[in-house]
Protein backbone atom coordinates (compact mmCIF):
# COMPACT_ATOMS: atom_id res chain seq x y z
CA UNK A 1 0.00 0.00 0.00
CA UNK A 2 1.49 3.35 -1.02
CA UNK A 3 2.21 6.13 1.45
CA UNK A 4 -0.26 8.34 -0.45
CA UNK A 5 -3.04 6.04 0.73
CA UNK A 6 -1.62 5.53 4.19
CA UNK A 7 -0.87 9.07 5.33
CA UNK A 8 -3.87 11.38 5.57
CA UNK A 9 -4.17 15.10 5.09
CA UNK A 10 -6.34 16.49 7.84
CA UNK A 11 -7.00 19.67 9.78
CA UNK A 12 -4.21 20.51 12.21
CA UNK A 13 -5.28 24.04 13.16
CA UNK A 14 -7.53 23.86 16.21
CA UNK A 15 -6.82 27.34 17.58
CA UNK A 16 -6.57 30.82 16.08
CA UNK A 17 -2.85 30.95 16.85
CA UNK A 18 -2.19 27.79 14.86
CA UNK A 19 -4.46 28.93 12.05
CA UNK A 20 -2.88 32.36 11.51
CA UNK A 21 0.64 32.19 12.98
CA UNK A 22 2.02 31.74 9.45
CA UNK A 23 1.41 35.46 8.90
CA UNK A 24 4.30 36.12 11.30
CA UNK A 25 6.59 34.15 8.98
CA UNK A 26 5.64 36.34 6.02
CA UNK A 27 6.02 39.55 8.03
CA UNK A 28 9.54 38.65 9.11
CA UNK A 29 10.80 36.79 6.02
CA UNK A 30 9.30 39.14 3.42
CA UNK A 31 8.67 42.37 5.30
CA UNK A 32 12.11 42.12 6.86
CA UNK A 33 13.71 42.60 3.45
CA UNK A 34 12.53 46.23 3.64
CA UNK A 35 12.57 46.65 7.41
CA UNK A 36 15.34 44.37 8.82
CA UNK A 37 14.55 45.25 12.43
CA UNK A 38 11.46 43.03 12.13
CA UNK A 39 13.86 40.10 12.39
CA UNK A 40 14.49 40.98 16.04
CA UNK A 41 11.00 39.65 16.78
CA UNK A 42 12.45 36.19 16.26
CA UNK A 43 14.28 36.62 19.58
CA UNK A 44 10.87 36.40 21.26
CA UNK A 45 10.14 33.20 19.32
CA UNK A 46 13.43 31.65 20.42
CA UNK A 47 12.80 32.60 24.04
CA UNK A 48 9.28 31.20 23.84
CA UNK A 49 10.23 27.87 22.35
CA UNK A 50 13.11 27.30 24.76
CA UNK A 51 11.02 28.30 27.74
CA UNK A 52 7.99 26.17 26.94
CA UNK A 53 10.18 23.19 25.97
CA UNK A 54 11.63 23.02 29.48
CA UNK A 55 8.15 22.29 30.83
CA UNK A 56 6.37 20.45 28.02
CA UNK A 57 8.72 19.39 25.22
CA UNK A 58 8.04 20.38 21.61
CA UNK A 59 4.67 21.96 22.42
CA UNK A 60 5.74 25.13 20.61
CA UNK A 61 6.28 23.23 17.35
CA UNK A 62 2.73 21.92 17.29
CA UNK A 63 0.84 24.88 18.70
CA UNK A 64 2.67 28.18 18.16
CA UNK A 65 5.50 27.87 15.61
CA UNK A 66 4.87 30.27 12.67
CA UNK A 67 6.70 28.03 10.21
CA UNK A 68 4.74 25.02 11.47
CA UNK A 69 1.55 26.97 10.87
CA UNK A 70 2.70 27.78 7.32
CA UNK A 71 3.45 24.11 6.62
CA UNK A 72 0.20 22.81 8.13
CA UNK A 73 -2.29 25.43 7.01
CA UNK A 74 -1.01 26.84 3.73
CA UNK A 75 1.22 24.15 2.23
CA UNK A 76 -0.41 20.93 3.40
CA UNK A 77 -3.17 21.08 0.73
CA UNK A 78 -0.43 21.32 -1.94
CA UNK A 79 1.78 18.61 -0.45
CA UNK A 80 2.31 15.13 -1.90
CA UNK A 81 2.17 14.02 1.76
CA UNK A 82 4.69 11.22 1.26
CA UNK A 83 6.50 9.20 3.88
CA UNK A 84 9.31 11.25 5.42
CA UNK A 85 12.69 9.68 4.49
CA UNK A 86 14.19 7.86 7.44
CA UNK A 87 17.64 9.47 7.15
CA UNK A 88 16.11 12.89 7.77
CA UNK A 89 14.91 11.63 11.16
CA UNK A 90 18.24 10.09 12.12
CA UNK A 91 20.45 11.38 14.92
CA UNK A 92 23.45 11.89 12.60
CA UNK A 93 21.32 14.12 10.40
CA UNK A 94 19.94 16.12 13.31
CA UNK A 95 23.34 16.54 15.00
CA UNK A 96 25.20 17.26 11.78
CA UNK A 97 22.69 19.83 10.55
CA UNK A 98 22.48 21.43 13.99
CA UNK A 99 26.25 21.97 14.01
CA UNK A 100 26.22 23.26 10.43
CA UNK A 101 23.31 25.61 11.07
CA UNK A 102 24.58 26.99 14.37
CA UNK A 103 28.07 27.55 12.97
CA UNK A 104 26.75 29.63 10.10
CA UNK A 105 24.18 31.37 12.26
CA UNK A 106 26.83 32.22 14.85
CA UNK A 107 29.18 33.49 12.15
CA UNK A 108 26.51 35.89 10.89
CA UNK A 109 25.70 37.08 14.41
CA UNK A 110 29.39 37.84 15.03
CA UNK A 111 29.49 39.68 11.73
CA UNK A 112 26.54 41.82 12.78
CA UNK A 113 28.21 42.68 16.09
CA UNK A 114 31.06 44.27 14.21
CA UNK A 115 28.66 47.16 13.72
CA UNK A 116 28.07 47.46 17.49
CA UNK A 117 27.52 51.09 18.48
CA UNK A 118 26.66 52.22 14.98
CA UNK A 119 23.28 53.26 13.58
CA UNK A 120 23.16 50.15 11.36
CA UNK A 121 23.73 47.60 14.13
CA UNK A 122 20.09 46.70 14.78
CA UNK A 123 19.39 46.46 11.07
CA UNK A 124 22.35 44.16 10.51
CA UNK A 125 21.44 42.01 13.52
CA UNK A 126 17.79 41.89 12.52
CA UNK A 127 18.68 40.89 8.97
CA UNK A 128 20.46 37.77 10.27
CA UNK A 129 17.12 36.54 11.57
CA UNK A 130 15.27 37.73 8.47
CA UNK A 131 17.65 35.81 6.23
CA UNK A 132 17.33 32.70 8.42
CA UNK A 133 13.53 32.88 8.41
CA UNK A 134 13.48 33.36 4.65
CA UNK A 135 15.76 30.36 4.04
CA UNK A 136 13.68 28.14 6.30
CA UNK A 137 10.49 29.32 4.59
CA UNK A 138 11.88 28.52 1.14
CA UNK A 139 13.67 25.23 1.89
CA UNK A 140 11.00 24.04 4.30
CA UNK A 141 8.30 25.07 1.84
CA UNK A 142 9.85 23.13 -1.05
CA UNK A 143 10.16 20.02 1.12
CA UNK A 144 6.62 20.53 2.38
CA UNK A 145 5.20 20.49 -1.14
CA UNK A 146 7.32 17.75 -2.70
CA UNK A 147 7.64 15.47 0.35
CA UNK A 148 5.70 16.09 3.55
CA UNK A 149 4.51 19.29 5.29
CA UNK A 150 6.66 18.67 8.35
CA UNK A 151 9.81 17.36 6.63
CA UNK A 152 11.92 20.35 7.70
CA UNK A 153 10.82 19.90 11.31
CA UNK A 154 12.56 16.52 11.52
CA UNK A 155 16.00 18.18 11.68
CA UNK A 156 15.05 21.77 12.51
CA UNK A 157 17.71 23.27 14.82
CA UNK A 158 15.02 24.96 16.90
CA UNK A 159 13.42 21.57 17.37
CA UNK A 160 16.74 20.18 18.55
CA UNK A 161 17.09 23.06 21.01
CA UNK A 162 13.62 22.26 22.34
CA UNK A 163 14.56 18.63 22.88
CA UNK A 164 17.68 19.68 24.79
CA UNK A 165 15.63 22.04 26.96
CA UNK A 166 13.04 19.29 27.47
CA UNK A 167 15.73 16.84 28.56
CA UNK A 168 16.87 19.35 31.19
CA UNK A 169 13.30 19.72 32.40
CA UNK A 170 12.94 15.95 32.75
CA UNK A 171 16.27 15.71 34.57
CA UNK A 172 15.18 18.26 37.15
CA UNK A 173 11.81 16.55 37.58
CA UNK A 174 9.83 19.63 36.53
CA UNK A 175 8.03 17.82 33.71
CA UNK A 176 6.45 15.34 36.12
CA UNK A 177 3.91 18.03 36.94
CA UNK A 178 3.92 20.23 33.87
CA UNK A 179 4.26 17.91 30.88
CA UNK A 180 1.30 17.33 28.58
CA UNK A 181 1.37 14.03 26.70
CA UNK A 182 -0.97 12.15 24.39
CA UNK A 183 -2.80 9.77 26.71
CA UNK A 184 -5.00 6.77 26.01
CA UNK A 185 -7.79 6.05 28.47
CA UNK A 186 -7.16 2.32 28.15
CA UNK A 187 -5.07 0.43 25.54
CA UNK A 188 -7.65 -2.38 25.54
CA UNK A 189 -10.09 0.01 23.89
CA UNK A 190 -7.72 0.88 21.04
CA UNK A 191 -8.87 -0.19 17.56
CA UNK A 192 -5.25 -0.53 16.37
CA UNK A 193 -6.36 1.19 13.19
CA UNK A 194 -3.22 3.31 13.01
CA UNK A 195 -5.28 6.46 12.42
CA UNK A 196 -3.16 8.33 14.98
CA UNK A 197 -0.04 7.45 12.95
CA UNK A 198 -1.69 8.23 9.62
CA UNK A 199 -2.58 11.80 10.63
CA UNK A 200 0.50 12.54 12.76
CA UNK A 201 2.48 15.48 11.31
CA UNK A 202 5.71 13.73 12.32
CA UNK A 203 4.48 10.27 11.23
CA UNK A 204 4.96 8.86 14.73
CA UNK A 205 3.05 5.77 15.91
CA UNK A 206 1.36 6.49 19.25
CA UNK A 207 -0.84 3.36 19.17
CA UNK A 208 2.27 1.15 19.24
CA UNK A 209 4.25 3.10 21.85
CA UNK A 210 2.07 3.90 24.86
CA UNK A 211 4.02 3.37 28.08
CA UNK A 212 2.86 1.66 31.28
CA UNK A 213 1.11 4.87 32.33
CA UNK A 214 -0.88 4.91 29.08
CA UNK A 215 1.07 7.90 27.73
CA UNK A 216 2.98 8.51 24.52
CA UNK A 217 6.34 9.63 25.88
CA UNK A 218 8.17 10.43 22.65
CA UNK A 219 10.44 13.48 22.59
CA UNK A 220 9.47 14.19 18.96
CA UNK A 221 5.75 14.47 19.73
CA UNK A 222 4.68 18.08 19.18
CA UNK A 223 1.47 17.84 21.25
CA UNK A 224 -0.61 19.13 18.36
CA UNK A 225 -3.61 16.91 19.30
CA UNK A 226 -4.19 15.91 15.67
CA UNK A 227 -4.31 12.27 16.76
CA UNK A 228 -6.73 13.15 19.55
CA UNK A 229 -9.11 14.89 17.18
CA UNK A 230 -9.02 12.00 14.69
CA UNK A 231 -9.11 8.96 16.99
CA UNK A 232 -12.04 6.78 15.83
CA UNK A 233 -12.59 5.40 19.31
CA UNK A 234 -12.44 8.82 20.99
CA UNK A 235 -10.09 7.51 23.68
CA UNK A 236 -7.12 9.88 23.30
CA UNK A 237 -6.51 13.12 25.14
CA UNK A 238 -3.65 15.44 26.14
CA UNK A 239 -2.99 15.04 29.86
CA UNK A 240 -0.34 15.63 32.50
CA UNK A 241 1.13 12.56 34.27
CA UNK A 242 -1.08 12.95 37.35
CA UNK A 243 -4.31 12.96 35.33
CA UNK A 244 -3.03 10.03 33.27
CA UNK A 245 -2.62 8.00 36.46
CA UNK A 246 -6.21 8.80 37.42
CA UNK A 247 -7.47 7.68 34.01
CA UNK A 248 -5.43 4.51 34.30
CA UNK A 249 -7.33 3.56 37.46
CA UNK A 250 -10.73 3.86 35.81
CA UNK A 251 -12.36 0.46 35.20
CA UNK A 252 -12.43 -1.00 31.70
CA UNK A 253 -15.95 -0.86 30.18
CA UNK A 254 -17.72 -4.21 30.23
CA UNK A 255 -17.83 -4.43 26.45
CA UNK A 256 -14.04 -4.74 26.30
CA UNK A 257 -13.47 -7.21 29.13
CA UNK A 258 -13.42 -10.25 26.83
CA UNK A 259 -11.20 -8.84 24.10
CA UNK A 260 -8.65 -11.35 22.87
CA UNK A 261 -6.42 -12.18 19.95
CA UNK A 262 -8.07 -14.66 17.57
CA UNK A 263 -6.73 -16.73 14.70
CA UNK A 264 -9.54 -17.47 12.23
CA UNK A 265 -10.09 -18.94 8.79
CA UNK A 266 -12.26 -17.28 6.15
CA UNK A 267 -14.97 -19.90 5.70
CA UNK A 268 -17.08 -18.11 3.11
CA UNK A 269 -17.35 -14.87 1.16
CA UNK A 270 -20.76 -13.81 -0.11
CA UNK A 271 -21.10 -11.10 -2.76
CA UNK A 272 -23.91 -8.76 -1.72
CA UNK A 273 -23.09 -6.10 -4.29
CA UNK A 274 -20.13 -5.06 -6.43
CA UNK A 275 -18.59 -3.21 -3.49
CA UNK A 276 -20.21 -5.13 -0.62
CA UNK A 277 -19.29 -8.54 0.76
CA UNK A 278 -20.26 -10.69 3.71
CA UNK A 279 -17.29 -12.49 5.27
CA UNK A 280 -17.77 -15.47 7.58
CA UNK A 281 -14.82 -16.37 9.80
CA UNK A 282 -14.37 -19.69 11.62
CA UNK A 283 -12.46 -19.42 14.89
CA UNK A 284 -9.34 -21.58 15.11
CA UNK A 285 -7.48 -20.35 18.17
CA UNK A 286 -9.33 -20.19 20.44
CA UNK A 287 -11.91 -22.49 18.88
CA UNK A 288 -14.79 -20.74 20.65
CA UNK A 289 -15.39 -17.04 21.22
CA UNK A 290 -18.56 -15.62 22.76
CA UNK A 291 -19.79 -12.24 21.60
CA UNK A 292 -22.90 -10.13 21.91
CA UNK A 293 -25.10 -8.64 19.21
CA UNK A 294 -24.08 -5.01 18.78
CA UNK A 295 -20.36 -5.56 19.29
CA UNK A 296 -17.59 -5.30 16.71
CA UNK A 297 -14.29 -7.01 15.94
CA UNK A 298 -10.96 -5.94 14.52
CA UNK A 299 -9.59 -7.49 11.34
CA UNK A 300 -5.85 -7.30 10.73
CA UNK A 301 -5.10 -5.95 7.26
CA UNK A 302 -1.33 -5.34 7.31
CA UNK A 303 1.66 -6.49 9.36
CA UNK A 304 3.98 -3.58 8.61
CA UNK A 305 2.65 -1.16 9.58
CA UNK A 306 0.52 -3.18 11.99
CA UNK A 307 -3.01 -2.12 11.19
CA UNK A 308 -6.49 -3.42 11.93
CA UNK A 309 -9.93 -2.31 10.80
CA UNK A 310 -13.05 -2.41 12.96
CA UNK A 311 -16.28 -3.88 11.62
CA UNK A 312 -19.64 -4.45 13.25
CA UNK A 313 -20.61 -8.06 13.83
CA UNK A 314 -23.54 -8.95 11.59
CA UNK A 315 -24.10 -12.50 12.87
CA UNK A 316 -25.96 -13.94 15.84
CA UNK A 317 -23.70 -15.98 18.15
CA UNK A 318 -25.27 -19.44 17.90
CA UNK A 319 -22.33 -21.84 18.11
CA UNK A 320 -19.53 -19.55 19.39
CA UNK A 321 -17.35 -20.80 16.52
CA UNK A 322 -18.19 -18.34 13.75
CA UNK A 323 -18.55 -14.63 13.23
CA UNK A 324 -19.82 -12.72 10.20
CA UNK A 325 -19.01 -9.17 9.11
CA UNK A 326 -20.38 -7.18 6.18
CA UNK A 327 -17.64 -5.03 4.64
CA UNK A 328 -18.12 -2.22 2.16
CA UNK A 329 -15.20 -1.35 -0.11
CA UNK A 330 -14.03 2.24 0.21
CA UNK A 331 -11.92 3.25 -2.77
CA UNK A 332 -9.96 5.94 -0.93
CA UNK A 333 -9.66 3.97 2.30
CA UNK A 334 -6.77 1.99 3.69
CA UNK A 335 -7.96 -1.49 4.52
CA UNK A 336 -11.00 -2.51 2.52
CA UNK A 337 -8.99 -2.57 -0.71
CA UNK A 338 -6.61 -5.06 0.89
CA UNK A 339 -9.48 -7.17 2.19
CA UNK A 340 -11.25 -7.26 -1.18
CA UNK A 341 -8.06 -8.02 -3.12
CA UNK A 342 -6.23 -10.41 -0.80
CA UNK A 343 -8.76 -12.10 1.49
CA UNK A 344 -9.89 -15.40 -0.04
CA UNK A 345 -11.84 -18.39 1.28
CA UNK A 346 -9.55 -20.69 3.24
CA UNK A 347 -7.08 -17.93 4.11
CA UNK A 348 -6.11 -17.59 7.78
CA UNK A 349 -6.43 -14.13 9.31
CA UNK A 350 -6.01 -12.46 12.68
CA UNK A 351 -8.89 -10.88 14.57
CA UNK A 352 -9.24 -9.12 17.91
CA UNK A 353 -12.39 -8.81 19.94
CA UNK A 354 -15.18 -8.82 20.73
CA UNK A 355 -15.33 -5.12 21.59
CA UNK A 356 -17.82 -2.39 22.35
CA UNK A 357 -21.03 -2.01 24.31
CA UNK A 358 -22.50 1.24 22.97
CA UNK A 359 -25.11 -0.57 20.87
CA UNK A 360 -25.69 -3.45 23.29
CA UNK A 361 -29.03 -2.80 25.06
CA UNK A 362 -28.83 -3.26 28.81
CA UNK A 363 -30.84 -5.99 30.46
CA UNK A 364 -34.37 -4.91 31.22
CA UNK A 365 -34.73 -2.60 28.22
CA UNK A 366 -38.37 -2.87 27.08
CA UNK A 367 -38.67 -0.39 24.19
CA UNK A 368 -35.98 0.04 21.53
CA UNK A 369 -35.57 2.15 18.42
CA UNK A 370 -32.86 1.06 15.99
CA UNK A 371 -31.94 3.65 13.35
CA UNK A 372 -29.44 3.10 10.52
CA UNK A 373 -28.38 4.40 7.15
CA UNK A 374 -25.81 3.03 4.73
CA UNK A 375 -23.62 0.22 6.05
CA UNK A 376 -24.80 1.19 9.55
CA UNK A 377 -27.55 -1.44 9.25
CA UNK A 378 -24.96 -4.17 9.94
CA UNK A 379 -25.09 -4.37 13.77
CA UNK A 380 -28.90 -4.36 13.78
CA UNK A 381 -29.12 -7.64 11.87
CA UNK A 382 -28.25 -9.66 14.98
CA UNK A 383 -29.62 -7.07 17.42
CA UNK A 384 -33.19 -7.47 16.16
CA UNK A 385 -32.95 -11.26 16.45
CA UNK A 386 -31.41 -11.00 19.92
CA UNK A 387 -34.07 -8.59 21.18
CA UNK A 388 -37.03 -10.59 19.88
CA UNK A 389 -35.86 -14.13 20.59
CA UNK A 390 -33.75 -13.88 23.74
CA UNK A 391 -35.27 -11.02 25.74
CA UNK A 392 -38.65 -11.77 27.23
CA UNK A 393 -38.90 -8.27 28.71
CA UNK A 394 -38.89 -6.58 25.29
CA UNK A 395 -42.28 -5.10 24.41
CA UNK A 396 -41.48 -3.26 21.18
CA UNK A 397 -38.64 -2.91 18.69
CA UNK A 398 -38.64 -0.35 15.88
CA UNK A 399 -36.09 -0.55 13.07
CA UNK A 400 -35.78 2.44 10.73
CA UNK A 401 -33.29 2.07 7.89
CA UNK A 402 -32.48 4.16 4.85
CA UNK A 403 -30.44 3.65 1.70
CA UNK A 404 -29.98 5.46 -1.58
CA UNK A 405 -31.60 2.73 -3.67
CA UNK A 406 -33.90 -0.19 -2.92
CA UNK A 407 -31.27 -2.72 -4.03
CA UNK A 408 -29.02 -1.48 -1.21
CA UNK A 409 -31.46 -2.44 1.54
CA UNK A 410 -29.55 -5.26 3.23
CA UNK A 411 -31.61 -8.11 4.71
CA UNK A 412 -34.80 -6.33 3.63
CA UNK A 413 -36.78 -9.57 3.13
CA UNK A 414 -35.41 -10.94 6.40
CA UNK A 415 -36.66 -7.96 8.38
CA UNK A 416 -40.03 -7.94 6.62
CA UNK A 417 -40.50 -11.61 7.46
CA UNK A 418 -39.61 -11.00 11.10
CA UNK A 419 -42.11 -8.12 11.24
CA UNK A 420 -44.85 -10.44 9.97
CA UNK A 421 -43.99 -13.11 12.56
CA UNK A 422 -43.67 -10.87 15.61
CA UNK A 423 -46.10 -8.02 16.22
CA UNK A 424 -43.64 -6.39 18.62
CA UNK A 425 -41.35 -5.61 15.67
CA UNK A 426 -41.99 -2.60 13.43
CA UNK A 427 -39.77 -2.39 10.36
CA UNK A 428 -39.66 0.69 8.12
CA UNK A 429 -37.33 1.28 5.17
CA UNK A 430 -36.87 4.36 3.02
CA UNK A 431 -34.80 5.23 -0.06
CA UNK A 432 -33.50 8.66 -1.03
CA UNK A 433 -32.65 8.54 -4.74
CA UNK A 434 -35.44 6.68 -6.48
CA UNK A 435 -39.17 6.05 -6.43
CA UNK A 436 -39.39 2.39 -5.43
CA UNK A 437 -42.63 0.44 -5.24
CA UNK A 438 -43.87 0.13 -1.69
CA UNK A 439 -41.14 2.36 -0.23
CA UNK A 440 -41.32 6.02 0.76
CA UNK A 441 -38.70 8.41 -0.63
CA UNK A 442 -36.46 10.48 1.63
CA UNK A 443 -34.13 9.99 4.58
CA UNK A 444 -34.63 8.09 7.82
CA UNK A 445 -35.23 11.36 9.65
CA UNK A 446 -38.43 11.76 7.63
CA UNK A 447 -39.82 8.60 9.25
CA UNK A 448 -38.67 9.68 12.71
CA UNK A 449 -40.59 12.96 12.68
CA UNK A 450 -43.94 11.31 13.26
CA UNK A 451 -42.69 8.81 15.84
CA UNK A 452 -43.48 9.09 19.54
CA UNK A 453 -40.16 8.27 21.24
CA UNK A 454 -41.31 8.64 24.84
CA UNK A 455 -40.05 5.76 26.97
CA UNK A 456 -37.76 4.38 24.27
CA UNK A 457 -34.02 3.86 24.13
CA UNK A 458 -32.56 4.74 20.72
CA UNK A 459 -29.55 3.03 19.13
CA UNK A 460 -28.11 4.54 15.95
CA UNK A 461 -25.39 3.62 13.50
CA UNK A 462 -24.59 5.66 10.41
CA UNK A 463 -23.41 9.01 9.15
CA UNK A 464 -22.74 12.02 11.36
CA UNK A 465 -25.46 14.08 9.69
CA UNK A 466 -28.05 11.38 10.30
CA UNK A 467 -27.04 10.87 13.93
CA UNK A 468 -27.13 14.59 14.75
CA UNK A 469 -30.47 15.16 12.98
CA UNK A 470 -32.00 12.03 14.52
CA UNK A 471 -30.94 13.12 17.99
CA UNK A 472 -32.66 16.47 17.54
CA UNK A 473 -35.86 14.93 16.17
CA UNK A 474 -36.11 12.13 18.72
CA UNK A 475 -35.51 14.43 21.68
CA UNK A 476 -38.21 16.74 20.35
CA UNK A 477 -40.49 13.69 20.19
CA UNK A 478 -40.00 12.70 23.80
CA UNK A 479 -36.70 10.79 23.93
CA UNK A 480 -34.52 11.41 26.95
CA UNK A 481 -30.97 12.23 25.80
CA UNK A 482 -29.60 9.74 28.32
CA UNK A 483 -31.32 7.02 26.30
CA UNK A 484 -29.52 7.90 23.07
CA UNK A 485 -26.62 5.67 21.95
CA UNK A 486 -24.74 5.72 18.66
CA UNK A 487 -21.86 4.65 16.51
CA UNK A 488 -20.91 6.94 13.65
CA UNK A 489 -18.61 7.09 10.65
CA UNK A 490 -17.36 10.42 11.97
CA UNK A 491 -16.46 11.72 15.41
CA UNK A 492 -19.39 13.52 17.02
CA UNK A 493 -18.42 15.50 20.09
CA UNK A 494 -21.44 17.74 20.49
CA UNK A 495 -23.84 14.97 21.54
CA UNK A 496 -24.14 13.73 25.13
CA UNK A 497 -23.33 10.11 24.27
CA UNK A 498 -20.00 9.07 22.78
CA UNK A 499 -19.94 6.46 20.01
CA UNK A 500 -17.15 4.62 18.28
CA UNK A 501 -16.47 5.25 14.62
CA UNK A 502 -15.83 2.19 12.49
CA UNK A 503 -13.01 2.67 10.01
CA UNK A 504 -12.67 1.52 6.44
Amino acid sequence: MSSENYYIKTNRAFTSVRRYAWLFTLVVAIGGLWEPKLGLLVLLVMAGLMGTAFFTGRFWCGNVCPHGSLFDVILQPLSTNKKIPGFLKSKPMMIGFFIFFMFNFGRRILGAFQAWGTYSFLDRLGFVFVFTYLVVMILGGVMAIFANPRTWCQFCPMGSIQKISYALGKTTGVTEKTDQLVTISNPDMCHKCGKCARVCPFQLEPYLEFNENHQFDNANCIRCATCVENCPAGILSIENPATAMELKEEPLPAGYMNRRHIVATIESIKELDEDLREYTFRFEEPAEVRYEAGQFMLVKVTENPEAYRAYSISSFDEDHRHVTMIIKKVETGYGTGIIFDEFQEGVQVELEGPMGDVLVPKAGTEHMIFVANGIGITPFIPLVKEALENRDEVKSVKLITGQRYAKDLLYHDYFEEMAQKDQRFDYQAIVSREDAAGLPRGHVTKLLKEMDATGYKAYLCGTKVMVVDAHRILTENGLNSENFFFESEEKISELPSVGQKLTA
